[in-house]
Formats: C-alpha cells, sequence, structure tokens
C-alpha cells in the first residue's frame, strides 16, 4: 500500500498529538493500542481478615521453571488494598474472569473503603483451599495460589512490578490435554481490551514448535 493510500485508510497520532490529547480518550487509546490483556481476579485478606478482591489486566508469565507471574501496581501514593494485603502476608489468589462474572468483576475496580470487602457488594463468594491463606474467587473456572517474591520499582512512571511465585493450580479437568496445555476457551475465560471492554477469545489454531526453515 502507497502512501497516499495509507493515509485514507489509516489514522496516525504522532508523540505530540498523543500528548495533547484529553485524558480521559488518551487513557483509553494508549490501554488498548497493545492488544488483549489476560482479565483476573486477585484475591488477599488484611491483617485484621477483611478480603479483598480486584479487577487484573496485567499479570503475565515470566518462567516455568520456576513457575513465576508478574503484575503491575499503580502508583502507591493512593491507599492500594491489594498491594498493603499483599506486601503484609504474602499470598494471594489470581482467578480468571468467567464470562457470566465480567459485570461483577469489572465492579470490583470501584473504590471502596478498606473495611468493605468487594465479595460483599458483588455476587462473588469467596473460597479456601487446602489451607492457602488467600481466599480463592468459587465461581473461577481456572484459579492460581501465589506467593509474593519480590517487587521492582519501575521509576518511568512510579509503578511497582509484582513478582510471585504458583504454588496451587486449579481447573476443571476437561480443561487440560495431555500435552499440559490448558484450553482457556473451553473455561470460558474473558480478555480484556483496553480497561472497560471484556472479550471472549476463541481458539484458532494451535501450532508445533518452531525450527528455522532449512
Amino acid at each position: 500500500m502507497n502512501s497516499l493510500l495509507q493515509s485514507l485508510f489509516m489514522e496516525h497520532f504522532s508523540k505530540v498529538q498523543i500528548n495533547a490529547m484529553e485524558k480521559i480518550y488518551r487513557l483509553n487509546l494508549i490501554n488498548s493500542c497493545t492488544g488483549y490483556k489476560s482479565a483476573n481476579l486477585i484475591g488477599t485478606s488484611s491483617d485484621n481478615g477483611t478480603l479483598n478482591l480486584a479487577v487484573f489486566s496485567s499479570i503475565t508469565h515470566l518462567g516455568s521453571n520456576p513457575s513465576l507471574l508478574s503484575f503491575i501496581v499503580r502508583p502507591t501514593t493512593v491507599p492500594r488494598d491489594t498491594y498493603r494485603n499483599i506486601i503484609s502476608n504474602k499470598f494471594f489468589s489470581v482467578n480468571h474472569i468467567h464470562v457470566d462474572d465480567i459485570e461483577d468483576a469489572h465492579h470490583t475496580s470501584a473504590r471502596y473503603p478498606s473495611n468493605i470487602s468487594e465479595f460483599d457488594v458483588t455476587k462473588f463468594e469467596s473460597e479456601y483451599l487446602n489451607n492457602f491463606p488467600a481466599p480463592f474467587v468459587k465461581s473461577s473456572k481456572i484459579k492460581l495460589g501465589c506467593e509474593f517474591l519480590n517487587k521492582y520499582e519501575i521509576k518511568e512512571n512510579d509503578t511497582l512490578l509484582m513478582v510471585a511465585e504458583i504454588k496451587d493450580i486449579y481447573f476443571e479437568k476437561d480443561f487440560i490435554n495431555e500435552e499440559g496445555w490448558l484450553q482457556l476457551d473451553k473455561a470460558k475465560s474473558v480478555a480484556i481490551n483496553g480497561l472497560d471492554g471484556y472479550a471472549l477469545p476463541t481458539l484458532i489454531d494451535r501450532f508445533k514448535y518452531a525450527k528455522p526453515k532449512k
């Protein structure tokens, strides 16, 4: 496609234009332009036993041996219950969001006081599995029990990268194949587009381990 045709069909924003955008417009654009993100609920407990549940779209695989994941905590200049609970108690759960639960899952992003549990203001039920110290979401089809290991400051925007080890994995038996691969579309796990758009991915295909062509 030559540059003239491309200009007819493609929109372009420069850094100057992005910086000059209205805040919410820019926020929506930058949060959606990098593609679909994972959609999970992180469950924690405070020192006084108040349960917390919050939606996160930044949980990312870090490695398989050891089994590590990471996620981003926004600047802690305002109260962050999930962050405080994890630093204090070390353990938390990661729960896939089922397609039937997206409205209540999104509602967990509302700023409730620390003494109010999101489990009490949504339809979600908490459950404890095998003496793991953090609450899981009962309706979640795939859930992970995690232990906090370390945090790293990202100076460019004052966020924190949280690193944790996966200690337990729970899922329904028919989601996994003989290779150990979890088929997430069978679980009806949703993804997040931007900040507030929820999508249900469908498997297109799987491919063998790629090697250079000869």
